[in-house]
């Protein structure tokens, strides 16, 4: 068995003596249990789920012969987490080992779904909002125009403050329209990209935009290579996405107990990250947490569509742009949010799909 050829794979897999102690673990496998190879081998595969007595049974058929292949649920402690996952014990003859185990998360495949019925909503509404904006562009240039004219006209000047109020109105809507129209749909200037470059940027501009009401952390990964993208709108990305989450933290109830606004920008590089429904090997996930209320409950399942906001005086523009600039990149903004944590991943492939 090519045992390099199973580190290319999205699955948790083990290669277990017949005493079940591991003797070989994937990439992948680092990842899901969150520990080093070094550190897993020797380890009772059994011991590391909730239910050892059962997978320590289904190892010791495997091993048997008497079954090829066992599958059952468990699930599997993760520091602060509790993991649901699937497990197959497949049974390996004529080989230096003699059982396989894959461990699948069970929310991998739900939640690659779910990101892939996101896309499309959200693709649907932007291209309502995109056929809205074309049918109110004209009559807001003909309306402005009627209001030049009409200020010239007038017999005293006191009166040019309410064409003003009709001409201002108008250039603020016709901003709005052009928000709402999204993004152009230009190639990409695609080229190697530094993701800690951009993170400094924006640090930069949130400390000078919200001075002392909000502190910046990093948590770089030193060894993330470059990703090849386009800097400007993966800048307009993480920017959107920051500044929200400074916005809420300065906009939350201020009170003595009330902990002090912190934003973390923090990368890491997954392996064998599923983007709408192709494999990819390796994959940049650039996390911003902030500890503010949270997003409300009532918006989760809308927050990436255009025009939905909590905020009083909010858009409801920047995560939908954000989320579409990283799509075109052909990646997916994930996120986790409960009082006091939320976080927003940014995923980016970092080479094309298999």
């Amino acid at each position: 068995m090519n045992v390099e050829a199973l580190d290319l794979l999205a699955t948790s897999v083990f290669l277990v003596n017949e005493r079940g102690h591991i003797e070989y673990a994937n990439a992948a496998a680092e990842d899901l249990f969150g520990r080093s190879r070094k550190q897993l081998g020797g380890h009772s595969a059994a011991t590391l789920y909730d239910n050892p007595e059962n997978i320590q049974s289904s190892i010791d058929r495997a091993a048997g012969g008497r079954y090829a292949d066992v599958r059952q649920l468990a699930s599997l402690r993760r520091a602060t987490e509790s993991v649901e996952v699937s497990v197959t014990t497949v049974g390996l003859t004529g080989q230096r080992w003699p059982v396989l185990i894959e461990t699948r998360e069970i929310e991998q495949r739900v939640l690659a779904d779910r990101n892939h019925r996101l896309v499309d909503e959200i693709e649907a509404h932007r291209e309502l909002l995109r056929n809205l904006a074309h049918e109110v562009k004209n009559p807001l240039g003909g309306l402005r125009g009627a209001a030049q004219l009409l200020e010239a006209e007038l017999p005293s000047a006191a009166l040019a403050e309410y064409t003003q109020v009709i001409i201002s109105e108008a250039d603020r809507l016709q901003a709005l329209v052009d928000r709402l129209s999204g993004p152009q749909r230009v190639p990409l200037n695609a080229r190697p990209v530094n993701i800690h470059e951009i993170c400094e940027r924006v640090c930069a501009l949130i400390q000078a935009e919200f001075r002392n009401d909000v502190t910046i952390q990093r948590d770089y990964d030193a060894s993330v290579p470059d990703l090849k993208g386009d800097a400007a709108r993966l800048m307009q990305a993480v920017l959107n996405v920051a500044r929200n989450a400074a916005q809420e933290l300065v906009a939350r109830p201020q009170g003595p107990q009330t902990e002090p606004g912190v934003v973390t920008l923090r990368t890491r590089v997954a392996r064998q990250v599923m983007l709408a429904h192709r494999q990819h090997r390796l994959a940049l996930v650039l996390s911003i947490i902030d500890n503010g209320p949270g997003v409300p409950e009532h918006i989760r399942d809308r927050i990436f569509h255009p025009l939905v906001t909590a905020r009083a005086g909010g858009t409801g523009l920047g995560l939908s742009l954000a989320q579409d600039f990283v799509q075109q990149h052909g990646g997916i903004i994930e996120f986790e949010s409960r009082p006091g944590r939320t976080e927003f991943r940014l995923v980016l492939p970092m080479e094309p799909a298999n």
